[in-house]
């Protein structure tokens, strides 16, 4: 079953960990200096915040799946919807997770991850943000919003 995911950069982590505590009325699944997670059942959604950004405000989004056979057919998806514009990840650690994944950006240029999470890991990523703060999601350039380009060594 998909969750929807949803990834904001924010500036603040400790105030917004107690204002998301108390608008889910539950405190983070997963709780880092850099990071906070909320995995909410009514509605399903992994919710996750971070500093990692490079300006606050809404990051990414998302969904995330239980196999590999729905990754597959949410790729199909994103194929009908971008073509060849989508960057296949693979097995990759970001956000303190192995997941397998793959992204695509919309016309607006926000960027869109698909993902199964494999298993917990204790680092946020392999790579660490560019200076810019770009993770996680393929880099796009102003003038062609909706085409995209896998990020350098890009960890989630």
């Amino acid at each position: 079953m998909k969750r929807f995911h949803v990834h904001l950069s924010v500036s603040d982590l400790d105030r917004n960990i107690e204002f998301y505590s108390h608008l889910f009325g539950q405190p983070p699944a997963r709780h880092e200096t850099d990071y906070a997670k909320w995995m909410l059942d009514d509605p399903r959604i992994n919710f996750a915040i971070s500093t990692r950004g490079s300006q606050a405000g809404l990051d990414h989004f998302g969904f995330q799946v239980d196999s590999p056979e729905e990754l597959a057919g949410i790729r199909e998806l994103a194929e009908a919807a971008a073509g060849e514009d989508v960057f296949d990840q693979g097995e990759s650690q970001c956000c303190y997770a192995h997941s397998d994944k793959h992204w695509t950006v919309d016309p607006q240029g926000l960027g869109w991850e698909h993902f199964q999470t494999l298993s917990t890991a204790v680092r946020y990523g392999d790579d660490i943000a560019t200076a810019d703060g770009a993770c996680c999601r393929p880099e796009t350039s102003d003038a062609n919003a909706g085409e995209s380009a896998p990020a350098g060594g890009s960890c989630c």
